[in-house]
């Protein structure tokens, strides 16, 4: 029991001891740390003074220094000023240097100009001395000259101007017919030169186009399947394209016979495309014919534009450009007429430039001289007048329109152009070998025999064919009966032998035809 006392005594006593030396040892480290944190404290302290200072010592310098900058520019403003105060003081003293050497010269110039008045006064009185002493010895010599000739100064003069008039007269007529004589000479050599020089300029390849179309084929077995059973397919062939079709014995070719260069192009592509298709029937004909008629009005535009691009026209109206492409579809006395224009065009662009005139003005004129033998209906209108109608309808202007119509003389021509596209037409057609006379007048003759065919009622389709032999008439079924073909044909035929000049006789064959169409839905 008391061994446990003491260790109990012993123990607290150990935790007195342990209790106060940890006092005592906090107490130490407490007072260390606040030492440690007063000299930390002060070295803080000391050390921001010093900054301050510094950074006070640093902001003195730099006013110093913005202080010493202003008043340099300060100064040099000064400096600024009174260089231009300075250099306006010498502009001041220069100018008045100046105006004084001025005033100073124009006291001079005064003094002289004052001299030489006086002199020039001095000259005045000395001249009119001398004027009257003249004019007393000219009266004096009048006076003598009259009392010797007999004759006053009035009547003197008369005469002298009236001799000087005759002189003057003779003399201007021998000058103005010399002129005259020496323009005449000039000017045809001139305008020869230039018509020389405009066709030795132009070549052209001429070619006159006959009425026959050859169509070439691989074998003679695709003869009997163009002609069909019992000829219908070249008979349907026939009446769709106006075209004469002869199949003769000419090996691997079938001849296409018209004189409008339209169908017959038509004819040869439509037989082209039946040949390369393989089916040919008469359904199949006229689907074909009315295709290629579409593709030969396409081509027609096409051509039209590749010509106006090709001189050079800009601007021309789709119409005019479609007359100008079924220009190649047509001849004037078997010369091509879309050859033949662009030939004018090209010899009037030529002589323009060589008299400087309007090239393209000239161009357009040249081209478009002809549009009047192309017409989609017939006119009793020559040829000149219609195109020059034609021409004002889609907005050519004047000198244009007036070349149109006065290149064969039917108006008067108003403007230089004119005379150049008439002598460039003549140059055109008038070479050997460019046209002929007879192809034209045959032509023409098939033609009149179709337009009398249209002039009966119900006519839907007139051809001529067998070179004017025979006229094919297709008839409408609802207005021409049966009864009425004979009395058609008859009266044909007897306007044909009223009308027209022919050689042998013409056959006169009209075809009616009833179709009865329906379609199956």
């Amino acid at each position: 029991m008391s061994t446990t006392l003491i260790i109990i005594f012993c123990s607290v006593i150990c935790l007195l001891i342990g209790f106060g030396f940890a006092k005592f040892l906090e107490k130490n480290t407490a007072t260390s740390l606040l030492k440690n944190a007063n000299s930390e404290a002060n070295s803080i302290l000391k050390d921001a003074k010093a900054e301050a200072e510094s950074i006070r010592k640093e902001k003195l310098f730099q006013a110093k220094e913005k202080f010493l900058e202003l008043k340099s520019e300060h100064e040099k403003e000064i400096l600024a000023k009174d260089k231009k105060m300075a250099e306006a003081e010498k502009r001041t003293r220069d100018k008045e240097a100046q105006v004084s050497n001025e005033l100073a010269k124009s006291k001079k110039l005064n003094d002289e100009l004052s001299k030489k008045m006086e002199d020039y006064e001095n000259r005045l009185e000395h001249i009119d001395k001398k004027e009257k002493e003249i004019e007393k010895l000219h009266k004096h010599q009048v006076e003598q000259l009259e009392a010797i000739s007999g004759l006053s100064q009035d009547e003197a003069k008369e005469q002298l101007i009236e001799n000087l008039k005759a002189d003057a007269k003779l003399s201007a007529m021998s000058y103005i017919q010399d002129t005259i004589e020496e323009a005449k000479l000039t000017a045809q050599q001139e305008a020869k030169k230039v018509v020389i020089n405009t066709i030795q300029r132009v070549g052209t390849e001429e070619a006159v186009e006959n009425c026959v179309s050859v169509f070439n084929i691989e074998s003679d077995d695709v003869k009997g399947r163009i002609i069909g059973r019992e000829g219908r397919n070249i008979r349907a062939l026939e009446a769709a394209t106006g075209v004469e079709i002869i199949v003769d014995d000419t090996p691997e070719a079938i001849i296409l016979s018209c004189f409008d260069p339209v169908r017959r192009e038509i004819a040869r592509l439509a037989l082209h495309k039946l040949v390369t298709d393989g089916r040919i029937h008469p359904a199949r004909i006229e689907e074909v014919v009315s295709k290629t008629t579409k593709q030969i009005e396409e081509e027609i535009v096409e051509v039209g534009k590749r010509t106006v691009i090709e001189l050079g026209i800009h601007g021309l109206h789709p119409e005019l450009i479609k007359t100008v492409g079924r220009m190649k579809y047509r001849s004037s006395y078997g010369q091509n007429l879309l050859q033949h224009s662009r030939e004018v065009a090209k010899l009037c662009g030529i002589m323009a430039a060589e008299l400087g005139l309007n090239v393209k003005m000239a161009k357009r004129a040249g081209l478009l001289h002809d549009i009047g033998k192309v017409p989609e209906t017939e006119s009793d209108l020559p040829h000149a007048i219609l195109g020059m109608q034609w021409a004002e309808k889609y907005g050519e202007k004047a000198e244009v329109c007036n070349a149109i119509g006065a290149h064969h003389d039917e108006i008067e021509m108003t403007s230089l152009i004119s005379p150049i596209i008439q002598v460039c037409d003549a140059i055109s057609g008038a070479r050997p070998g460019a046209r002929r006379q007879v192809l034209d007048s045959y032509i023409q003759r098939l033609n009149d025999l179709e337009n009398i065919a249209y002039g009966f009622n119900g006519v839907k389709n007139a051809y001529a064919i067998q070179a004017g032999r025979e006229l094919r008439v297709i008839v409408e079924s609802e207005k021409v009966s049966d009864e009425m073909v004979a009395t058609l044909s008859f009266d044909i035929s007897q306007k044909i032998q009223t009308e027209m000049t022919y050689p042998g006789q013409v056959k006169i064959t009209v075809i009616r035809e009833t179709r009865a169409v329906n379609i199956a839905k």
